[in-house]
């Protein structure tokens, strides 16, 4: 017995003493050096295809101050990206009795080779106003290059170098491309050639960033710094997933937040400036904004995805499928509508003179239809808002917004047609008007889903509504329409 008892404490010491198994460390050990490795090749092969950009424009200044600041070799496009906070330097000195004499700014990034036949995909901040560029290659082969075309609206930008049979970097899926994963940026930061950082990516879909016309950016806290414009984005499989081409930041430098041009909108795009020169984008006449928690209770929807239509413009594709304000879209295709940027992104990346299928939201009522997509015009016109408002006339108060009528004067000063609602001519302070960003001048075109074509109009609508529940409005401005939801405290 007692034999076995001894038996029984070795055994249990022996089970919990025992040292870890070294086979299974060196195994972990090695596997991780593969990935390593594996990883290195991947980027051996991207960097290939990735080029240093650098690029020349001839400035001249009739006073003639030269350009010796190094800061100077960047213009406020670049600062814009990089360094918000900052400023070019002015630099400006007293005028001297001189001829004009020319400089010649200077400034880098980077691209990413596209096509075996030369054709190099970047940013159109980098090299939209060169006079010349000059492509470095992997090698340290020195090319000058072309521009193809450009797009300052998407921030994308296509050059071409004399070759055949280059380095190609692979077209990835932008969209199949999850939170969480990890990717690599390659580029020129600083002029220092060839750099790789590594991350993952942070977000998608980020808009309003205040950068390009068109932004559906991939956020990224892989290294992005000035130098790396137009240099690739990539998966671990080696495919270009965007286009890097900013960063956000608050002191200056590089906080981890960099933004990529999706290859998805950037590939498109690239095609139309290769094969035209120029970017043609789809056009469907609407005004529209994004669904407020409010809102959407006002509407009765069940949730705030979709895009809400706050107007439709006369002759256009809306017009004719029928689209009427306040329907909310919430499919194009195949693609469920987040917000209104995404609606607007995927109309312009539609294409013009392209069949859609949509799916939208009326009254309650899911409505399917197909309409086909005009061109986008170049210049898309705004309403000038310089309202002259006429003393001494009726007036009606809600909720601190003072509305009167709008006159056939004050309509042509306006900009809009006599009998399409009621000016706003006074906003009374601290009161739920002013805190829903009303201001005077703006015009009521409806209130509670009904046209207001008259002041009588609006009076008797706000009489016969129970305000402190709120009340819809849809308000035009110098920027378009837009629904606001005007809640009494």
């Amino acid at each position: 017995m007692k034999l076995f008892k001894n038996l029984l404490i070795l055994i249990f010491l022996g089970f919990f003493s025992s040292e870890p198994s070294v086979a299974q460390t060196t195994d972990d050990l090695e596997q991780m050096i593969r990935e390593s490795k594996t990883r290195a090749a991947l980027v051996q092969n991207v960097q290939k295809a990735v080029v240093h950009i650098k690029v020349e424009k001839i400035v001249r200044t009739p006073d003639g101050r030269s350009l010796n600041n190094p800061m100077d070799l960047y213009n406020d496009e670049f600062f814009r990206r990089f360094f918000p906070e900052l400023r070019p330097p002015n630099n400006k000195q007293p005028k001297r009795e001189q001829p004009n004499r020319d400089y010649r700014q200077k400034g880098m990034g980077s691209g990413s080779i596209i096509n075996a036949d030369g054709y190099i995909l970047t940013n159109h901040h980098v090299v939209g106003e060169a006079d010349r560029i000059l492509v470095v290659m992997y090698n340290g082969e020195e090319r000058d290059a072309k521009l193809v075309g450009t797009d300052p609206e998407s921030d994308i930008a296509v050059i071409r170098i004399e070759g055949n049979g280059l380095p190609v970097l692979p077209m990835g899926d932008s969209d199949k491309i999850l939170v969480g994963e990890d990717v690599i940026a390659v580029g020129n930061p600083f002029g220092l050639i060839q750099t790789v950082t590594y991350g993952i990516v942070s977000a998608k879909g980020r808009s309003n960033v205040g950068i390009n016309e068109y932004e559906n950016f991939i956020q990224t806290d892989a290294a992005i710094n000035p130098g790396n414009s137009g240099g690739p984005l990539v998966n671990l499989r080696g495919e270009i997933v965007g286009v890097n081409s900013a960063i956000f930041s608050q002191s200056g430098g590089y906080q981890g937040i960099g933004f990529a041009v999706p290859i998805n909108m950037a590939s498109k795009i690239m095609q139309d400036l290769i094969d035209k020169g120029a970017v043609s984008r789809g056009w469907l006449g609407v005004g529209i904004q994004d669904v407020s928690q409010d809102l959407a209770k006002a509407f009765g929807l069940e949730s705030t995805k979709g895009s809400l239509i706050t107007a439709v413009m006369k002759d256009t594709p809306a017009q004719k499928a029928g689209i009427l304000k306040g329907d909310v879209v919430t499919r194009i295709n195949e693609k469920l509508i987040q917000n209104s940027n995404h609606l607007r992104n995927e109309i312009a990346n539609a294409g013009a003179f392209t069949e859609i299928e949509m799916e939208l939201i009326r009254e309650g009522k899911s409505i399917k239809m197909k309409l086909k997509l005009d061109e986008r015009p170049q210049n898309v016109g705004k309403v000038r808002m310089t309202p002259q408002l006429t003393p001494n006339v009726e007036q009606v108060e809600v909720l601190g917004m003072t509305v009167e009528k709008l006159t056939d004067d004050n309509a042509e000063k306006l900009g809009v047609q006599p009998g399409s609602g009621v000016v706003i001519s006074k906003i009374e302070p601290g009161s739920p008007a002013e805190k829903s960003g009303l201001l005077p001048g703006m015009i009521v075109q409806e209130i509670e889903r009904h046209a207001v074509k008259s002041l009588e109009i609006f009076k008797n609508i706000v009489n016969e509504t129970d305000t402190s529940k709120g009340i819809l409005l849809l308000i035009t401005t110098s920027n378009g329409s837009r629904y606001i939801f005007l809640q009494a405290e």
